[in-house]
């Protein structure tokens, strides 16, 4: 796992006090788009070396992720 997929688990970890506060993060700290970012962050909810790295969030985010495909 890279360093900027370790950056992107950072900053899931963390709480935003608004959604333009995160995606202003993402520009600034990681240089891409938030389109990208989240494309990033969703392929790292599959690979076992993040869920390695930071369990916690990765299941934490994996079961947001299962509970949007239930609604649809």
């Amino acid at each position: 796992m890279g360093e900027r997929d370790r950056a992107v688990l950072a900053l899931e970890r963390r709480s935003w006090p608004s959604p333009g506060a995160k995606e202003r993060a993402i520009r600034e700290r990681l240089g891409i788009s938030p389109t990208r970012y989240y494309q990033l962050l969703n392929a790292l909810l599959d690979d076992p070396s993040a869920l390695a790295h930071d369990p916690v969030t990765v299941n934490r985010l994996r079961r947001r992720r299962d509970a949007r495909r239930a609604r649809r």
